[in-house]
């Protein structure tokens, strides 16, 4: 039996300025539908993710800003950082870590994200 995670609540108090945010991110902007004045979806999903994440109204109970470790991967950091500087996000500086190497910014509201680059240690002994 499969198990797919692919979408994930995100809790904001502005719909249009989250999505906006996400967007200038790079996601895609999958969904933006209005079911009823108390139902609005909007799907945003990261370039070559099986995973989106969801925000809107009625979407969720939980407290806008409250989310904390969501991540995401990237092959390179310094490339990810280059990007995200020039679509004008506020992240951290690089964070060099033996299980990788990580970027972090948050959303509008808060919402805490990781940016990781995986790094694969060298078992084999060689220090070259």
């Amino acid at each position: 039996m499969d198990i797919k995670l692919e979408l994930v609540a995100i809790p904001v108090t502005d719909i249009d300025r989250a999505k906006d945010f996400y967007v200038r991110l790079g996601f895609n902007a999958d969904h933006d539908h209005t079911v009823s004045e108390d139902l609005r979806f909007v799907q945003l999903t990261p370039p070559g993710s099986a995973c989106s994440i969801c925000i809107g109204k009625g979407i969720t109970d939980a407290e806008p800003g409250s989310v904390v470790g969501m991540q995401v991967v990237v092959k390179d950091i310094e490339e990810a950082e280059r990007e995200f500087k020039s679509r004008g996000i506020d992240i951290s500086p690089i964070d060099d870590q033996a299980w990788g190497r990580f970027i972090y910014f948050a959303d509008p509201d808060g919402n805490k994200w990781a940016v990781q680059e995986i790094v694969i240690p060298d078992l084999s002994g060689n220090n070259s």
